[in-house]
């Protein structure tokens, strides 16, 4: 049966693996090892190797297509276009969450269908496309299948403020959404200055000040944009 899922990934991909065992190990969710003892190997170490390999081939393309754009924008539109929301898509189109093989109680509990689970076994599938044949494999393969969501992402170019920019980054990277607090008031009502700190999950990315709440937390979030990368020190 799964030489069979395998045969029609294949066919939906528009490549033949040379070394199957890379697409077997792509399709093998922890939760099987976990049940199965004799299984040795899932497909996590692929996982990691294909999300990198997604954000070369991604951030090359943005680089070729958009030669005026800065690198705010770019490391934005990247952070949009392999979010887990977007990878769990394509995941979708390929019917990936059939093809995996996983535990009982992570099938029963609707495992094939989780976004989570999706994304990560796609990351694994761009790594055994790598491992088997290199970028120009995952290029070939997996740009048209982003094509959509590209240009969806990349069709709006106008500014964004610091606090849009780093909810856009953490949520597509980190699946983080940013908090904001109020940490400090001071000075006189006429001249109020507000101090507002920004954390991701549970940590202080940033800290800034301002005559105003929002601006105070606006400050915070472009510091934590340089922390992250996603913006030059001098924006």
């Amino acid at each position: 049966m799964q030489e069979v899922q395998m045969a029609r990934l294949e066919s939906l991909l528009g490549y033949r693996f040379r070394r199957q065992q890379l697409l077997q190990e792509a399709l093998v969710h922890p939760s099987y090892v976990n049940e199965n003892p004799a299984q040795v190997t899932d497909n996590q170490r692929l996982e990691f190797l294909g999300d990198a390999v997604l954000d070369l081939v991604f951030a090359e393309e943005l680089f070729r297509r958009f030669p005026d754009a800065q690198e705010g924008q770019l490391t934005r539109w990247r952070a949009q276009i392999v979010c887990t929301e977007a990878l769990a898509a394509v995941a979708m189109q390929l019917r990936l969450g059939e093809a995996l093989v996983m535990g009982r109680g992570e099938e029963a509990s609707g495992g094939r269908q989780k976004p989570s689970n999706l994304a990560a076994a796609l990351e694994a599938l761009v790594a055994a496309l790598y491992l088997d044949s290199g970028l120009e494999a995952v290029r070939s393969t997996m740009l048209p299948l982003f094509e959509d969501r590209l240009a969806a992402v990349t069709a709006h170019r106008g500014p964004t403020d610091p606090r849009t920019q780093l909810q856009e980054l953490t949520q597509g990277r980190l699946g983080i959404t940013p908090v904001y607090r109020l940490v400090a008031e001071r000075g006189p009502d006429h001249a109020r200055t507000f101090v507002v700190q920004v954390l991701v999950d549970g940590e202080v990315w940033g800290e800034g000040e301002g005559h105003s709440k929002q601006a105070a937390a606006h400050a915070a979030a472009r510091q934590a944009l340089q922390r992250f990368g996603g913006l030059r020190a001098s924006e």
